[in-house]
């Protein structure tokens, strides 16, 4: 994604104050809407009430369930997409609030948040009607403790940025059920499968294998959360595992929990 000035959305007269520095706004969007690429002046935490949503920022994209959040940077291009009908509940930051804040140098970057039973009963209760700002002051305060200690990168697919490699990932995600040789990649997009593994680990940290198995396993979740009664056993031979129980290693490799147990927690 590359955008070199990403519009400012302005939701001043849409949002209302929680306390001073700090906006929140509740939204509600359909499946299949898709919020184009573009930034906020404040920081901003998204959280999906319900439904699910993606956002795609420069470093990749992050699958955001109901249990999870993303931290936002202010200024940062994001975009957002709509995987099943959500109710979502954003707060923004003041830069010169965060600024104030000495863990501020903890939200220089995007990540996506794991959201705890405090977390989720802290920001639903600033959507609650109570206009009381000191009260409002010490959820926020107990969100963002919350915040510190919930970072969780299971969700995240990495993006590489070097033409090549960005193309054989985007292969790779438009099927992620194919069981992909690096050889024909590489000659698909025109270099080596040396230089096209070496590219991958050194644009996403992770080796071109542990990639697709990511591209699979994000696949998994997004159908696992947008139909929380799908069959795990079909859904494990849709995505091309030989067994349920190597879908489940793999699942619970990335996510820490099998798909039964993700399914449970949502």
């Amino acid at each position: 994604m590359n955008v070199a000035e990403p519009p400012i959305l302005d939701l001043s007269k849409r949002r209302r104050s929680a306390t001073d520095g700090v906006h929140i706004l509740a939204t509600r969007y359909l499946k299949g809407i898709r919020l184009d690429t573009h930034a906020h002046r404040e920081a901003q935490l998204v959280f999906a009430a319900a439904g699910t949503m993606q956002v795609t920022t420069p470093k990749g994209r992050w699958l955001v369930p109901p249990d999870r959040a993303v931290w936002v940077p202010a200024h940062l291009p994001h975009a957002i997409d709509v995987l099943a009908d959500i109710e979502m509940r954003s707060l923004y930051f003041n830069v010169d609030w965060l600024a104030r804040d000495r863990r501020n140098g903890d939200l220089a970057a995007e990540f996506v948040v794991r959201v705890s039973r405090l977390l989720h009963e802290s920001i639903l209760a600033l959507f609650d009607g109570r206009d009381d700002v000191a009260r409002n002051r010490l959820l926020i305060e107990i969100a963002m403790l919350e915040l510190h200690q919930a970072g969780d990168p299971t969700t995240f697919m990495p993006l590489p940025q070097e033409p090549r490699c960005r193309r054989a990932a985007e292969m790779v995600l438009a099927d992620p059920t194919q069981a992909y040789e690096i050889e024909t990649l590489a000659r698909a997009v025109g270099t080596s499968a040396r230089t096209l593994s070496r590219l991958f680990s050194a644009e996403t940290q992770l080796s071109f294998k542990s990639w697709c198995q990511r591209a699979r396993i994000a696949e998994a979740i997004e159908r696992l959360s947008m139909n929380r009664n799908a069959s795990v056993k079909q859904l494990a031979a849709d995505l091309g595992y030989a067994s349920f129980s190597a879908f489940s290693h793999a699942f619970r490799q990335v996510t820490g929990k099998s798909p039964t147990e993700f399914i449970e927690a949502k």
